[in-house]
């Protein structure tokens, strides 16, 4: 088996009924599809085992997180490779040979991310330096809504999206492991429910002497965050905070991790006052 894909969806059975028909649309690929369906209450679950039988199917009687519902198939996947996909992904026909064939001639590269586009054909960015102090103060404190410059470094803008090359961390829907990463490193950590735990795991591959690439000549088209619409805005920043403290308390000095947990009550006040705002508005 090349390749075993992992997808984790909550109340999306349409747009994961669409990525499931062009996975298996998918030319010169040896692959297997798990779902494992977080809790669903729209009948998402029920759309995969209905169209597509041939998925293996773990439904789970709560929300368990992305880590844990991802590390439930790892388990008991398969293929040399392992792809985190999102249920908004829509994959060329020649997506996932283009990705095998390429990690197949790259044994350094023990995560892959491919090149990510919008429904446009615009590409969408996605290599990150790791976390720091003060980009995620300027984070909490909605800094970037004011001087989005703030961020280029962090976010890489001026990374160049045509040409294959080490990162430190790739963000987005299309997370390619190589099964030697999980032979040295393991699971993803699950301490982490939502968000951090990909820059977690690369920076994990990272200490283990592994490398984190990005390789455009396989294409991917991302729908951009369908999975957290149902999601309002206050819980996504509970998950953010909680996963983004965890990361600084796992890799930062204990100061840092301080800091940002006597900042972030700020920040939230700051998200209820956009929400109250908003809501007049």
């Amino acid at each position: 088996m090349d390749l075993s894909i992992i997808i984790t969806p909550r109340n999306v059975k349409e747009k994961l009924k669409d990525t499931l028909r062009a996975l298996y649309e998918s030319k010169n690929a040896n692959f297997e599809i798990f779902v494992v369906d977080n809790n669903s209450t729209d009948g998402t679950a029920e759309i995969a085992k209905k169209y597509y039988p041939q998925v293996k199917l773990i439904i789970n009687p709560e929300n368990l997180g992305f880590s844990k519902a991802n590390n439930q198939a790892i388990k008991q996947a398969a293929g040399r490779y392992i792809l985190l996909l999102n249920p908004d992904m829509r994959v060329f026909d020649d997506t996932l040979s283009r990705m095998i064939s390429w990690m197949d001639r790259h044994d350094e590269a023990w995560v892959t991310g491919c090149k990510l586009i919008d429904e446009s054909a615009r590409v969408i960015k996605q290599a990150r330096r790791f976390p720091t102090l003060l980009d995620q103060l300027a984070i909490i404190l909605r800094i970037p809504h004011i001087f989005p410059a703030v961020l280029d470094k962090y976010l890489r803008n001026d990374f160049d999206y045509s040409r294959s090359a080490l990162v430190n961390s790739i963000k987005g829907g299309f997370f390619m492991i190589s099964r030697r990463a999980i032979e040295r490193i393991g699971l993803l950590d699950e301490q982490f429910f939502l968000w951090f735990e990909k820059a977690d795991y690369c920076r994990r591959v990272k200490a283990a002497g592994g490398q984190v690439w990005y390789m455009p000549t396989a294409e991917c088209i991302d729908l951009l965050g369908q999975n957290f619409k149902q999601v309002n805005l206050a819980v996504k920043q509970k998950y953010f905070r909680d996963s983004m403290l965890k990361y600084f308390k796992k890799w930062h000095p204990g100061c840092e991790y301080w800091i940002l947990k006597a900042i972030w009550p700020i920040g939230m006040l700051m998200v209820m006052l956009e929400e109250k705002f908003k809501i007049k508005s």
